[in-house]
């Protein structure tokens, strides 16, 4: 059994990111074996027992990940042709009014905040931005397998035949898509539930059997939903809410 860096155990243990832990090791806050280590580089065996002090603790606490309804008209990470960023919303004017989290809401939680997965410009619902990078990993990780649920609104017709095929046989940049749950929602508007995110993914899903999308909203990431969130407005992920 090779040793592995120290910072890539800790993020397939889900104790933090990589980056977290290059961060946590330089300040002295991981411990192997109950032994400090604050070089960075530092392998470890696999087997090795690595825990985070309390310190390190403390900092994941006070990382806040908020609940956004995106309107249509802004883009999810940095500002593109003149497009604002969705972090542009987050304030204490836009914090919905029935958000039970004791959290206070300070300037200082924008440092940091970043979206955990996109969400394209033409479309709306649920929008994740995060301080935290255990959660980023969950949800955009490489071998992340929260899924997503949409609502499609959608004109053209659909086949049998072609609607199976947006469940599983479709090819997006010439790779195959995972597959996906695709069923009518009612007459002209498509239930989507995916568990990849391809850039516009779901548009050029549609457009490959004739539809054009003429609405989308994400409306659940994982066991979260947008539930009555109002467009614009954001809450703070509650403690016994997980993805």
């Amino acid at each position: 059994m090779e040793p592995v860096r120290i910072s890539k155990l800790l993020a397939q243990q889900g104790l933090c990111s990589r980056r977290e832990a290059d961060s946590y090791i330089e300040r002295g806050w991981v411990y192997v074996d109950g032994q400090q280590v604050n070089a960075l580089g530092a392998k470890a065996l696999p087997t090795q027992k690595i825990t985070l002090n309390q310190a390190a603790q403390r900092s994941q606490q006070a990382r806040v990940t908020i609940l956004l309804h995106k309107p249509i008209g802004y883009v999810s990470g940095q500002a593109e042709h003149g497009y604002p960023p969705a972090v542009e919303l987050i304030s204490a004017a836009t914090r919905h009014a029935a958000d039970p989290h004791p959290q206070r809401f300070s300037p200082k939680q924008l440092k940091g905040l970043a979206p955990a997965g996109r969400l394209d410009i033409d479309s709306t619902g649920l929008l994740v931005l995060t301080q935290d990078g255990r959660i980023a990993k969950q949800l955009i990780g490489e071998h992340s397998t929260t899924d997503k649920e949409y609502l499609v609104r959608v004109e053209g017709q659909l086949s049998e035949a072609d609607l199976a095929r947006l469940n599983f046989g479709l090819s997006l940049d010439g790779k195959p898509l995972k597959r996906a749950q695709v069923r009518w929602q009612n007459d002209d508007q498509l239930h989507f539930v995916l568990r990849e995110g391809k850039k516009r993914q779901i548009r050029r899903m549609c457009e490959l059997v004739g539809l054009k999308v003429v609405g989308l909203k994400r409306v659940r990431i994982g066991r979260v939903r947008l539930g009555d969130l109002p467009v614009g407005q954001w809450r703070y992920l509650r403690d016994d809410e997980h993805f």
